[in-house]
């Protein structure tokens, strides 16, 4: 029994982390315009592309890092904390940069870079060690999944509501939020299976060497791309085309993130029950559906209720996705494994911003919906054959932690 309350009060702790991080990623989405502009840039659209794609890029070149790092060396918290303490310190440094220096926006990016790659740790291997619990890896990943999409619920509305206070409000609260995860980190068990004498190199050969962590990765890579999408886009065109300020936006992008979050967990635990499959590949295609629509809906309200749709989708695969890759991986090369996840899902995020901004640039929004939501339905298409032939087996399989071939 302390065991398993020592593991309820460590899930719960993890999760308020990830929330945390995501709070404070999200906060920035809904001016990101505005925000941009106090630091210096000169267009919205361009420049607001660039400061998103920033982050994630870092995100994409340093997760595999901490996570082969954390598995050699055996241990996760001290990299947490690490992370969220520079992650605080980098938003800081871009509120102080607004309009305070002579700098070029191209310094503003560089800063947002060094951010991003501290965040990702602190992000990142708070989701391993969710892995790395006991009792359940739908039921645990589901409570990753639903500090995403808390954090990413609340801080949609609660970023328009700072917005109003000053274009850098946002960035303070993140900082503080990131101080928070660090200190928290510093209390948290640390269960990391013991740390690998051979190289990193070798450490992230032994995962290329399950290429079904391909499958999941792929999910990851474009459920990110929609949420890079919506973070972008889906704010710039509920802005334009309905004239909506930051909190109405924050409020219409909630409309999808509250049921993301509510329905994460009971999800993840059917998940465990059923399988994977179903909730990945189903849940996809309708997914697409849903994205088509919202750039389709010809009023705020049934834009509204396409955003809500598509969060009660997204909450059904998105666990499983994230118990898929659990499933698969070794317990000794969670934290790589994990990291190869977040860096796809991150290189996805990176694409939705850059590819959505051009093509809603190039093309209009509708065409950039198409793109968004149809690459959802041909990935589920084409994946079917491969999810068929791979049997991850039932409920004790994945309760046990045990990858399956």
């Amino acid at each position: 029994m302390p065991t398993q309350m020592t593991a309820t009060r460590d899930r719960v702790a993890l999760g308020a982390m990830v929330f945390a991080v995501l709070l404070a990623q999200v906060l920035l989405y809904p001016g990101v315009d505005t925000l941009v502009a106090a630091l210096g840039a000169e267009t919205t659209l361009d420049a607001s592309t660039w400061f998103l794609a920033a982050e994630f890029a870092a995100f994409v070149v340093f997760a595999g890092l901490w996570g082969a790092l954390s598995d050699r060396t055996g241990r996760r918290t001290p990299y947490i904390a690490a992370g969220a303490a520079g992650g605080a310190v980098g938003y800081a440094a871009l509120a102080l940069l607004a309009g305070r220096f002579d700098l070029s926006f191209t310094t503003v990016l560089a800063v947002r870079a060094l951010q991003g790659a501290a965040t990702v740790g602190a992000f990142s291997l708070a989701m391993t060690m969710l892995m790395d619990l006991e009792g359940g890896h739908g039921r645990n990943m589901a409570a990753a999944g639903v500090a995403i999409g808390s954090g990413t619920a609340l801080g949609a509305p609660l970023g328009g509501q700072l917005y109003g206070v000053s274009p850098t409000a946002p960035l303070w609260v993140a900082s503080a939020l990131l101080a928070g995860v660090g200190a928290l980190a510093l209390f948290t068990t640390d269960r990391a299976p013991e740390g690998r004498r051979d190289s990193l190199a070798r450490v992230v050969a032994s995962v290329r060497d399950t290429p079904t962590l391909s499958l999941p990765y792929a999910f990851g890579f474009l459920d990110r791309f929609t949420a890079g999408f919506f973070a972008l886009v889906g704010t710039l065109y509920f802005r334009t085309v309905f004239g909506l300020d930051p909190a109405a936006t924050g409020l219409l992008l909630a409309a999808f993130f509250a049921p993301f979050a509510l329905l994460q967990y009971p999800f993840g635990v059917l998940s465990d029950r059923i399988g994977r499959t179903g909730p990945i590949l189903a849940g996809s295609a309708a997914y697409g559906v849903g994205v088509i629509a919202v750039g389709q809906a010809p009023t705020v309200a049934l834009a509204g209720v396409g955003m809500v749709a598509v969060g009660v989708l997204g909450a059904l695969m998105a666990p499983a996705t994230m118990a898929l890759v659990t499933d698969l991986a070794r317990s000794e090369e969670r934290g790589v494994a994990m990291a190869g996840f977040n860096a796809a899902g991150s290189l996805g995020f990176l694409g939705g911003v850059v590819v959505g901004g051009t093509v809603a640039g190039t093309f209009g929004y509708p065409a950039a919906f198409l793109v968004a939501g149809g690459c959802e339905i041909v990935l589920a298409l084409a994946t079917l054959p491969a999810f068929l032939r791979l049997d991850t087996g039932r409920s004790a399989t994945f309760a046990s932690g045990e990858r399956t071939e």
